[in-house]
């Protein structure tokens, strides 16, 4: 069983429904709408993509909330009209239409929310200081957790992270040759995107480098008790997510969130 310190680590895939996936990770024959209850108990969070091209509603959200076990944890990419733009400050309806659609109905399994930025976005101080503002802090009650996924070189700056900081936005850390890796070890929550999975390798990412990051990962856990680690395997051999999600789990010694460990 984890340590209670490895509950703030939490490892998944983006999104749960993948082509490839059907007879490998998911079971021969597991019906399409099983899909989410079976990754769930596989993993112990997933990165929804559909919410970065689709509105959905209360109802939705609160099928998935059921859907999935104690301690899952679902992180949401904004919808991209909130940050496809090029002045940010203008970004306030649609942040209030994304926020107001009824995530809140995820409850306690509602983590951080995403926004993902247009890659020719260079920072702008003055824009992201006022689309900073306009990211609330709660919704009916329920604490909302924002980062920021920035792809333009111009992020990783002093100047960002600073203004970052004092905003309170965590930034994504990506894995990936043609995105600048960001980081801000104040932060208290660190959000790992990793991208380098290869088609090759059964575990998408070598064993040396899952045990890398498992070292990481602990390490930023051991060093204050409000920290807190999500790492998501996202595009790259996409088929191999979920193997590289589970070795990750394993090296870990992490339980899956329906209170086993992982399947090999």
């Amino acid at each position: 069983m984890g340590r209670m310190s490895d509950r703030r680590i939490h490892v998944g895939i983006g999104g749960w429904t993948y082509e490839p996936w059907r007879g490998t990770f998911y079971p021969p024959g597991l019906p399409h709408a099983k899909e989410l209850h079976y990754a769930s108990r596989q993993l112990t969070a997933i990165e929804v993509n559909g919410t970065f091209y689709s509105t959905f509603g209360p109802a939705t959200f609160a099928k998935w909330r059921d859907q999935t076990p104690d301690g899952f944890i679902f992180s949401l990419k904004a919808h991209r009209f909130t940050t496809h733009r090029k002045l940010l400050a203008t970004a306030g309806e649609g942040i209030t239409r994304f926020i107001g659609s009824g995530l809140h109905e995820l409850r306690e399994k509602l983590g951080p929310i995403v926004w993902q930025l247009m890659p020719t976005a260079k920072f702008d101080a003055e824009q992201m200081a006022a689309f900073f503002a306009l990211l609330p802090r709660e919704v009916q009650g329920l604490p909302l957790r924002h980062v920021i996924d920035a792809r333009h070189e111009s992020f990783a700056s002093d100047a960002y992270l600073e203004l970052a900081y004092r905003h309170g936005i965590s930034t994504v850390h990506t894995d990936d040759p043609e995105i600048p890796p960001i980081a801000d070890p104040r932060m208290e929550l660190v959000y790992l995107r990793l991208m380098r999975t290869a088609s090759d390798c059964d575990t998408g990412y070598a064993p040396q480098e899952i045990a890398k990051w498992a070292q990481g990962c602990k390490a930023w856990i051991d060093g204050g008790a409000s920290r807190e680690v999500f790492a998501f395997f996202i595009s790259g051999a996409k088929e191999r997510a979920p193997a590289a999600a589970m070795a990750l789990l394993r090296e870990l010694g992490v339980q899956g969130s329906a209170g086993f460990p992982p399947s090999r």
